[in-house]
């Protein structure tokens, strides 16, 4: 076995969201009393959408230190917030109008009364304006939250699409062919610059592409270069934790 950061494997979706809480609230108070903000990037999907409604039963318990919390989004599908598609309507369903955040703390990534180009300007300014940056002046995410797709995917960083060479900017537009949509997303230059990340797995779909991704032989080409998945890519200067349900760790040789 083989893969950057820790590895957590739990028996069920509910220990798993009970630990990821647990470092959601601990990186949260860590960023708070460091820099007075904690800066959170989420996910779509299933998986996280279901953590966002365990964290939202919770959400009353500490309103000081949602107070000072800051909402963007890894990703997001180029369509209207209301859409059934949006990340942003999932978050908002599931946890944005449940927290006690306060007004103007929830960053959307795209907005239908801008073109793609205009949103994508619009959150690179607001990133570089808002989040504490790097030494080479990038962003940094106290924590950012990935799922994984079948195809090894992460955020909207999908197998061969320009995206995944972009070596500067926080955040990208994509046109992606096999879904005839485009499509906003993080780029490998913000992600790999949070202080953490968390990639959340969940399912026996996903068990034999996370095999390959945690398999040394497919990890690296001849000249030791990450290519095969786009998830692969994802090696932050801080810490990456990869939350695993045993259907999806069912062939990994890892104990945890």
């Amino acid at each position: 076995m083989s893969a950057n950061g820790n590895t957590h494997i739990f028996e069920n979706i509910d220990a798993l969201y009970a630990a990821l809480e647990e470092q959601w609230q601990l990186v949260a108070h860590a960023a708070i009393a460091d820099h007075g903000a904690f800066h959170v990037a989420l996910a779509g999907g299933s998986t996280p959408r279901n953590f966002y409604k365990k964290l939202a039963q919770q959400s009353a318990i500490d309103e000081s230190c949602w107070h000072k919390t800051h909402i963007y989004f890894g990703d997001e599908r180029c369509v209207s917030q209301d859409h059934p598609d949006s990340n942003y309507r999932m978050a908002k369903e599931t946890l944005l109008s449940v927290a006690p955040l306060l007004p103007g703390h929830v960053h959307a990534m795209f907005s239908a009364d801008l073109s793609v180009e205009e949103n994508v300007a619009q959150y690179d300014t607001l990133l570089h304006d808002t989040l504490p940056l790097d030494a080479k002046g990038c962003p940094v995410f106290d924590l950012v939250l990935l799922g994984m797709g079948e195809d090894g995917h992460t955020a909207s960083l999908f197998p061969e699409t320009d995206i995944l060479h972009e070596s500067e900017k926080p955040v990208a537009a994509q046109f992606v062919q096999k879904l005839n949509a485009w499509r906003m997303s993080l780029t490998f230059p913000a992600i790999n610059a949070a202080s953490h990340v968390a990639v959340l797995v969940a399912g026996g779909a996903k068990a034999k592409v996370l095999a390959d991704i945690f398999s040394a032989d497919s990890n690296a080409t001849d000249n030791n270069t990450v290519v095969r998945y786009p998830v692969q890519q994802v090696d932050p200067t801080g810490q990456l934790d990869w939350y695993l349900d045993t259907a999806a760790a069912q062939l990994l040789n890892v104990q945890d």
